[in-house]
């Protein structure tokens, strides 16, 4: 269940950092709101998730699934470039997710 919430808190850390974009600078209050909520959203599963993970392990699964899902999604949702070495260098980090989730004990 552990994994299950850590992917949920990465999912909702795509959001936030997606949702920055939109705020232009928490100058617009609505995706300010949203951006914020995903945030502490995001946090909060996160914390549960490390009641029964290794912290290494949790953040770095954490930082990872935000990582590559803010690239995929700027490519798809802000036109930004797809190149080789970006998808390339996608892949070693969910690479390195799928390592540490082979590597732990939860």
């Amino acid at each position: 269940m552990a994994w299950t919430i850590l992917v949920i808190a990465g999912l909702f850390e795509i959001a936030w950092a997606i949702g920055l974009k939109y705020t232009e600078g928490f100058t617009r209050l609505w995706p300010t709101v949203g951006t914020v909520a995903a945030m502490v959203v995001s946090l909060w599963l996160l914390g549960l998730a490390m009641k029964s993970l290794p912290v290494g392990t949790a953040y770095a699964v954490w930082v990872g699934v935000g990582a590559a899902g803010t690239v995929l999604l700027g490519i798809v949702l802000l036109d930004e470039p797809a190149n080789a070495g970006r998808m390339i260098s996608v892949a070693l980090i969910i690479a390195g997710i799928v390592g540490l989730k082979l590597a732990s004990p939860a």
